[in-house]
């Protein structure tokens, strides 16, 4: 399949040398999934002393970076997402599958029907209903000698952190602990940061004539003559007024995105239907409300996740309006992120699209 070497050289063509930490997740994976994983899994599912690789730390230290190197490189039957991708999923499959004990158990295996290698990006639990799902779906890929490669900002031990629950997902954390090796990555270095910014601005501050042109110049660029009009469109089966909306790119305010109830299902569904998303008229005064900056968290994962280009005008810088914020889960990797999504190394599905009636999942 492939070795250290393969992971490091591909690395290094980005310029990119792994640090201990990444080298020993490196390792990890190449005995997991690599030639020698390969030849376990072949001769023996039973043989793998671990069946999974864990990584864990701090937004930008590079977990994914190699998470996703190695996977690019596996040549098994493998599946790579997002973990609300993952819960929409299987929630489709739950409402169809008839009520019983087993229920769970039986999606899970049905889920996992062909795939050798799982992975999945941005690991976390924080919501009860989400930890029973995930420890049943966990309790049968390990039966069933699934390879699974986990990155998380979240140690093991600190998943679903809310006190009145954890003590119930404690099973779950013994599980990983024992069956996952866990590959914490300490590195000071956060890797989105201090890039060369993006030549064309992607974030527009204050709200004024020239952020709107700004963003009439953007639609315009990839939407052409396209008309920038008001327009209801569809997310997750719900109604969406949107500012103006092309083959490649939505126009949409921050309180019909943020401020209105809406969940991640209808981010997922955005990013399938746009190469990119302009989001206007964001006030940094919304998102002291924690279900609304919880909601652009959200938003903003999933668009870094599919590679989908994002625009932002708000009333003051965003990085600035986010900065020392509380009430919302993983606002360190938002603006991890944020700071990727701005720079020139940040390369869109929306720099891509040829034929715009082909949009990729």
């Amino acid at each position: 399949m492939f070795d250290e070497a393969q992971i490091t050289s591909t690395l290094a063509a980005r310029g990119i040398t792994p640090d201990p930490r990444q080298r020993e997740a490196i390792n990890a994976l190449v005995t997991l999934v690599g030639a020698e994983g390969a030849r376990h899994h072949a001769r023996s599912r039973a043989s793998l002393a671990y069946q999974g690789v864990y990584c864990h730390g701090l937004p930008g230290r590079g977990k994914s970076l190699v998470v996703d190197t190695a996977f690019g490189l596996a040549t098994c039957r493998k599946r790579r997402l997002h973990f609300h991708e993952f819960l929409r999923e299987m929630n489709q499959r739950l409402v169809n599958e008839p009520r019983g004990d087993g229920r769970l158990g039986s999606v899970s295996r049905q889920w996992l029907d062909g795939i050798e290698l799982l992975c999945f990006d941005e690991f976390h639990v924080h919501d009860i209903a989400d930890a029973f799902l995930m420890g049943r779906f966990l309790d049968t890929a390990i039966s069933q000698r699934t390879r699974i490669v986990l990155t998380s900002n979240y140690a093991p031990d600190a998943l679903l952190p809310d006190p009145e629950f954890h003590e119930r997902f404690l099973p779950t954390i013994a599980q990983i602990k024992r069956c996952f090796t866990v590959i914490h990555f300490d590195g000071a270095r956060d890797y989105r940061f201090g890039g060369e910014q993006a030549q064309v601005p992607r974030f527009f501050s204050p709200l004024d004539p020239s952020s709107h042109d700004a963003l009439l110049q953007v639609f315009a660029l990839h939407e052409g003559d396209q008309r920038v009009e008001p327009v209801t469109i569809t997310a997750a089966g719900r109604p969406l007024t949107a500012r103006a909306a092309g083959s490649s790119m939505l126009w949409a305010d921050f309180d019909t995105l943020c401020m209105a109830s809406r969940s991640h299902l209808d981010y997922l569904d955005l990013a399938e239907q746009w190469h990119g998303l302009i989001v206007d008229n964001l006030r940094a005064e919304w998102l002291t409300k924690p279900h609304a900056l919880q909601r652009l968290i959200w938003l903003i994962d999933i668009l870094y996740d599919r590679k989908r280009a994002l625009f932002i005008a708000s009333d003051q810088p965003i990085a600035a309006a986010l900065n020392g914020l509380e009430g919302a889960h993983d606002l360190s990797r938002t603006l991890s992120r944020l700071a990727e999504m701005q720079s020139r190394a940040y390369r869109s599905t929306l720099d891509d699209v040829g034929d715009v009636s082909n949009l990729p999942a």
